[in-house]
């Protein structure tokens, strides 16, 4: 459970405190709180690749990290997929906020304020038409 529950705060990006912990999870178990966080720990470690640290040890405050290799560093492509899901997010994100539904002009106008422009290649994405028109809408 306090893994699942790290995990879940993890997400808001803000320090996780063991108050929070105690009073969520751990209840009536507080003897055993630095057994449950270290059998936590290792969990987190083995499954997910991320290590609980102690950012604030007067407040108790925690954090989760990744302790997985940097990809990037081996696969020169990887920076190129990071640009497309860095694009794909943008156009969601767009979409999202105007009520997750926009014609595709509108989506088009958007990118073009953001110097892509459909009908030109762009030195990263390519065929920015062809990205977004197939690409992005086969995977759904």
């Amino acid at each position: 459970e306090l893994v699942q529950f790290l995990l879940v705060k993890d997400q808001k990006k803000i320090p996780i405190k063991r108050a929070d912990m105690l009073k969520n999870v751990i209840g009536g178990y507080r003897g055993a709180y630095t057994e449950v966080v270290n059998q936590a720990g290792r969990t987190l470690q083995e499954v997910f690749g991320l290590q609980l640290v102690e950012i604030d040890p007067k407040r108790h405050s925690y954090i989760l990290t990744s302790n997985l290799p940097c990809a990037e560093r081996n696969h020169p492509c990887r920076s190129k997929e990071k640009a497309k899901i860095g694009l794909l997010t943008v156009i969601l994100s767009f979409i999202f906020m105007k009520g997750n539904s926009v014609k595709d002009s509108a989506v088009w106008e958007f990118l073009r304020r953001l110097r892509v422009h459909p009908g030109e290649q762009h030195e990263i994405f390519g065929d920015v038409q062809k990205l977004v028109t197939e690409e992005f809408v086969r995977q759904k």
